[in-house]
């Protein structure tokens, strides 16, 4: 969201999962306006947000604080006018470390609500890796809209079949 916030038009999500060294990475990375170094310092504050909607920011907070819980971390990098790049690291198999959710719907729905936006999605281990492209299925839909019903159906059964762009290592 907060990608969507910054008027990114591309968002690229990262999930590595290394089993043999216990290490998961997410990476989300966006190409909106970006941060100064003041405000890469700001977001780690709970009581810092740039929403009028109410006065606090947990986002970047409770990731911080779930990472420390994991035996990890959380780094950001970002530059103004180019984008934010938001990397969490921590031990795969802590006993503290959340499950992932339901990725699927998640791109779905940032898919139906941002048209405009191309989303990648990478999901990456020691046996296999799993890509999925909205740039990808543009090109092929040509003038269909992306949130068309009948496109936003074919995308959950190609996410639930798990065999997208699937290519094994």
């Amino acid at each position: 969201m907060n990608s969507i916030r910054a008027q990114a038009t591309l968002v690229e999500m990262n999930v590595i999962e290394l089993k043999q060294k216990s290490l998961l990475m997410i990476k989300v990375k966006d190409n909106g306006q970006g941060m100064s170094e003041e405000m890469i310092d700001r977001v780690r504050d709970p009581f810092f947000t740039t929403r009028a909607t109410r006065k606090v920011g947990l986002g970047i907070p409770l990731l911080t604080a779930m990472a420390s819980r994991c035996e990890g971390e959380v780094f950001i990098d970002s530059k103004i006018g180019v984008g934010t790049t938001v990397t969490l690291k921590i031990r795969l198999d802590h006993i503290d470390r959340p499950p992932f959710g339901d990725i699927h719907n998640t791109l779905i729905s940032l898919i139906y609500l941002e048209p405009i936006i191309d989303f990648n999605y990478t999901h990456r281990s020691e046996e296999c890796e799993y890509q999925f492209k909205t740039q990808s299925i543009k090109q092929v839909i040509g003038e269909v809209p992306i949130n068309h019903s009948a496109i936003i159906e074919w995308m959950k059964k190609e996410l639930e079949a798990g065999d997208f762009s699937f290519t094994s290592y």
